[in-house]
């Protein structure tokens, strides 16, 4: 079993090994224990004994868990390993897994910190970024092992950093490096500009609200009026020294979203190759990885 008490003595061993510091792991432990206590009660069967009673696990009390599934998140470890940590075993460690990362997500999303996957109207839109005037927008890509399969091995194949097998996401912020909305990851074969018209939120984001990209959205300044977007060169006509130095501006201005990007990766389960085969699991990762990361800016 790891040392609870050495880690909540040392706030930056506790960031190190969680991604949060002692202050925001006691924050984050109440609403934790409520929504255990919700979740087993919706889960359970009928017994006849009331909750609580019986034998106590290894990991007996709400922070414990909420110890183990932030450790798992952030160092992504084996199950074996895990299991060794907490005097698991490795089914048992899998059982918790999919127990506890439905309880996080739903304390994240009871504390208002996890992003929006889908809006449908400008009203959603100031509900998800309430008082916004810029929004920032970039794709992030995470290593996921190599199918068998040819043809599926094509499909994640996105042709950045040698990386034969990828799945891609949406990310969006605010000038706080708030993330506000994230759309369901897709393979890696996608184009980023395509990803965005799939989702089609770009006629829900008001006039007013100036939308700030990269290269990889070429042509989303004919959807909004209000767009920054660098300027491409080509051979035949190389950019000139003023737009060199308008897209330095720009570069430098929407890098409020690779810091937000840089955030959701300090977790382990966004950047490891991804050993899990539930469906969906890397959709839930990086969904808990921006809510923890909002949770994070909200308390620091």
């Amino acid at each position: 079993m790891i040392n609870k008490e050495r880690l909540l003595r040392d706030n930056r061993l506790c960031k190190a090994i969680i991604g949060l510091s002692v202050e925001e792991l006691k924050n984050l432990a109440a609403e934790f224990s409520a929504c255990y206590l919700i979740y087993r009660k919706k889960n359970r069967k009928d017994h006849e004994r009331q909750m609580g009673a019986g034998q106590k696990g290894f990991i007996p009390t709400p922070l414990d868990k909420l110890l183990f599934i932030l450790l798992y998140l952030k160092c992504y470890p084996t199950y074996d390993l895990q299991g060794l940590l907490f005097g698991l075993d490795r089914t048992r460690v899998c059982r918790w897994v999919k127990i506890l990362l439905p309880v996080l997500e739903m304390t994240l999303g009871r504390e208002c910190v996890l992003p929006a996957r889908q809006i449908r109207s400008a009203e959603e839109f100031f509900r998800a970024f309430p008082g916004v005037k810029d929004v920032f927008i970039d794709g992030t890509e995470r290593p996921v092992q190599k199918p068998k399969n040819l043809r599926r091995r094509k499909k994640m194949y996105s042709g950045k950093k040698r990386r034969q097998t990828t799945r891609k996401g949406l990310i969006m912020t605010d000038e706080t490096r708030k993330i506000g909305f994230i759309p369901m990851i897709k393979n890696g074969r996608r184009h980023d500009k395509r990803l965005l018209d799939k989702v089609d939120i770009i006629r829900h984001i008001p006039p007013e609200v100036t939308i700030w990209a990269d290269t990889g959205f070429q042509g989303i300044d004919k959807q909004h009026p209000n767009t920054q977007i660098p300027k491409k060169g080509t051979r035949k006509r190389p950019l000139s020294p003023e737009q060199k130095q308008e897209n330095k501006i720009i570069s430098g201005i929407r890098i409020t979203v690779e810091h937000a990007i840089a955030g959701i990766k300090r977790l382990g389960c966004m950047t490891q190759i991804l050993r899990n085969r539930r469906p969906f699991i890397d959709d839930i990762f990086l969904l808990l990885s921006a809510g923890l990361w909002n949770f994070h800016l909200r308390t620091a």
